[in-house]
């Protein structure tokens, strides 16, 4: 397990769930190839989707950019071997 070596650099989750973030992402890293992002996003998204409700959205990778919306107290972006980790869950605009 990884998790206590991630780097968080934005967040405006709740503890519990950053440390859930990081356990999931230190999982799928222990299960999937470092190189195959997609199942490793599949693997987080799953394990979000499950815990707290459908809708959570997750971009793995190392070099990548993005501009969303999402609900409040669901938005981490942290960093765990050399890739990048956002999850979200998605909110619509007013």
């Amino acid at each position: 397990m990884l998790e206590g070596k991630a780097l968080v650099e934005d967040t405006d989750m709740p503890l519990k769930m950053q440390n859930q973030a990081m356990s999931s992402a230190s999982q799928a890293l222990d299960l999937y190839d470092v190189f195959d992002c997609k199942s490793i996003a599949g693997f987080i998204k799953k394990e979000f989707d499950g815990k707290y409700g459908n809708g959570w959205q997750c971009v793995v990778g190392s070099n990548f950019g993005c501009f969303f919306t999402h609900s409040k107290g669901t938005f981490i972006y942290f960093t765990l071997e050399r890739l990048k980790f956002l999850i979200f869950k998605g909110a619509s605009s007013p």
